[in-house]
């Protein structure tokens, strides 16, 4: 399985902005952003000094990079998730965040099963999580309306499912999905409409770059 190995707070200085991308420690003193929120590179704190004129390539680069790295996904899949989008009914861009935010490891995430969309891609990984009464360790798996998700009986038993409770009530769910704390399991109501999807991206762009 293919993922990014590298330093994961190099990613945030990168875009000039908190991604959160790992979970409760983005919120803490401990953030590298808040030490340190210049690019990363022996150039990159002097580079917040220099002004310069941002090219239209450079921008629409930028926001396709920062919507990879939001959801964990690596260049050749992301392209794969704009060709399925270009196929589809609708507004290209809206398309292609429909489908990242499908994604299972994301509808964890959002459910508040997971601190970070990276450890909610762990999770499945291991085989934590069922879809519709069946085992996956699929985390790029595409979810539809009336998918069931749940926590497989014999993980609930473990710890980290047993405070699990805890940490999702502390979040709050999209409208787009029902959750069940108690059953520890959750259900895809329908696919997020733009105003719905949290991250602070711009598909625009993302489209602009592939259609170059």
């Amino acid at each position: 399985m293919a993922k990014y190995r590298g330093p994961v707070c190099k990613l945030c200085r990168r875009e000039g902005e908190k991604l959160f991308l790992k979970g409760a420690r983005c919120y803490s003193p401990k953030c590298s952003f808040e030490r340190r929120g210049y690019p990363p590179g022996s150039h990159g704190k002097g580079a917040q000094f220099r002004r310069r004129r941002e090219s239209d390539y450079n921008r629409q680069l930028r926001a396709k990079q920062k919507a990879r790295r939001v959801f964990g996904v690596l260049e050749r899949q992301f392209h794969r998730y704009y060709t399925i989008s270009l196929k589809r009914r609708g507004i290209t861009g809206l398309n292609l965040l429909q489908i990242l935010e499908s994604r299972l490891d994301n509808v964890i995430y959002r459910m508040g099963y997971a601190q970070s969309r990276a450890e909610a891609r762990v999770l499945v990984t291991h085989g934590h999580f069922t879809v519709n009464g069946r085992r996956t360790d699929i985390p790029s798996m595409l979810t539809a309306a009336g998918d069931v998700i749940a926590v497989r009986e014999l993980s609930r038993k473990r710890t980290l499912f047993k405070q699990l409770p805890d940490l999702a009530e502390s979040r709050n769910v999209p409208n787009w999905l029902n959750r069940d704390v108690k059953e520890l399991s959750g259900t895809v109501i329908r696919l997020p409409e733009r105003e719905e999807i949290d991250a602070n991206l711009t598909e625009q762009l993302i489209v602009e770059y592939y259609s170059r």
